[in-house]
This record gives structure tokens, sequence and C-alpha cells, in this order.
């Protein structure tokens, strides 16, 4: 059949086909490859919920920063911009960015278990490094307080408080952001969920398997139970594929998807999430 007759017969009969197959896995089965096609260029659409329907859902990870409440971008060309004005070493704003990100990079990958250092840490000895590389004044710790006040009262998505109120599923934090932040966050907001795991708990940050894998024995739950949320290829999409659960990215930002990471689901929002799980 012709992709482009799939698509069309698709858009004018997708109410009846989801009635009519949604218990068909041969149909599935026969037409995957469009279907996958399909969907990737409608984002999250009513189709979706045939890899649902008859396997209810037992619960849902949901990452926090990026994905319920904002991450700290408004913040750091702030202190990009303070480090550049007392360096020695002639610099942009931009490079103190990428060196920063790639110091905190390799101390993130290289902190689990015995090695395992918080964010907060993490933080200061990265932005330490960056001081030292271009040769600013200033302490790290004194210019990172707005970042780090930030994790614990940050903005907040209009659309996250009537995601967590629609959902009549478990809800789990899984955050790579230090306990006490979040919980503080959760709170500023009047965020209640069925559980919370940070890295702290488990001594690992996602993408690594451990906060999946505690998630998963701590709640009781199988892989085939749950589908993790979450605006982080790596950290999120990549992270819960590795532990065999389904992902969705949450793609707030309108970033092109890189060929070599398939999310089984792509949404804008958490309002489009709605149609995956409900």
């Amino acid at each position: 059949m012709q992709s482009g007759v799939f698509f069309y017969l698709i858009e004018l009969m997708k109410d009846s086909i989801l009635e009519s197959f949604a218990n068909s896995t041969l149909w599935v089965m026969m037409y995957q490859r469009e279907i996958v096609t399909y969907i990737g260029s409608l984002n999250c659409t009513a189709l979706e919920s045939l890899t649902h329907r008859g396997n209810r859902m037992k619960g849902i990870f949901l990452d926090f920063y990026g994905t319920v409440v904002h991450e700290d971008d408004d913040i750091l060309p702030v202190i990009y911009e303070r480090v550049q004005a007392s360096a020695r070493v002639e610099c942009t704003t931009a490079e103190i960015g990428d060196f920063w990100w790639k110091a905190f990079s390799e101390m993130f990958y290289a902190s689990h278990g015995s090695q395992f250092k918080t964010q907060r840490v993490l933080n200061v000895q990265s932005l330490t490094a960056t001081l030292l590389h271009f040769q600013a004044d200033g302490v790290a710790g004194l210019l990172n307080q707005e970042q780090l006040a930030h994790w614990r009262d940050p903005g907040i998505f209009e659309d996250s408080i009537p995601f967590l109120q629609s959902v009549d599923i478990p809800v789990y934090i899984l955050s790579n952001i230090d306990t006490d932040d979040v919980r503080a966050a959760m709170e500023k907001h009047g965020i209640e969920a069925a559980g919370v795991i940070t890295s702290e708990d488990v001594r690992s940050y996602k993408p690594r398997p451990e906060m999946f894998n505690e998630a998963l024995a701590r709640y009781d739950l199988s892989r085939h139970d749950v589908i993790h949320i979450g605006d982080s290829l790596t950290s999120d999409v990549q992270g819960a594929q590795n532990a065999g659960i389904q992902a969705v990215w949450l793609n707030r930002k309108g970033k092109t998807k890189p060929q070599h990471i398939h999310p089984e689901y792509v949404c804008r929002d958490l309002t489009e999430v709605l149609k995956i799980i409900l």
C-alpha cells in the first residue's frame, strides 16, 4: 500500500480504525512502520493509545526539572557574564558555558557508587574548574547562589498541575537533583506524588539504570507496567530504554531529534501525554 494513501485513509477513518482494530495485534504488526511514521508526524495523537489498550499502566515515572518545573536556563548566562567580567583569559560567554558544561559532564558521569557526589558538590567543583581555566576571580560557592536557590523555588509549567490532577495512575518522581531541593520545590508548588527517588537515594544519576531499577523494586512494578516521561533525550529517553522501560520525550522546546535516538513517543507538553495514558 502506498504510504501517502495509507496516511490519508487513516486521517479520514482514525476514529473507526481505533474502535475496530484496537485489539488486532496482527493489523498493528502488518503496518507497524507506517503507524510509527505517521505518529511521529503528529506527535502525540489518539492513535498512540493503541499501544496501551488492554495493557493498563500501573505507574508513571516522571522527571522533574525541565519536565514539571523549569530548568535554570535563564540564570546560567548571568553566571557566564560574571565569570567573563573578571577573566584574565580572553573568552566569550559561550566558551565559558561550554567549558563549564564539559567539566560538569565529566564529573557527573564519573559520579556513582563510592565515587558519588551530589549535584550541589558537582556544581561547585565544575564551576571552580571553570574559574581556574579562565583565570577568573570569584568563588564558585557565591557565584552559583541564585542557581541553587532556583532548584528549591523553580517556576512551574502551566500544564503540570492539571496533568497531575488528571491522571489516575500513581506518579513517581525520578530526579537527578538533590533530594532536599526536589522536596522543597514540590512543597513550594503543592505537588504530591506516590513516591520520589533522587540520585542521592541510589548514589547514581540517570541515564545509568540504578534509579529506574530502584523505582521498579521499591514500588513493586514491572518494566512493562510503567512509562517514563522526561525532557532529556540522554538521561530520560535513553536511560529509561536501557532499563527496558518505554519513554516519552517531552520536547517542550521543539528541538530536532537526533537520528540515533528513538523515543517511543514524542510530545510537546504534558497535555499531549495525557492522550497516551488516559
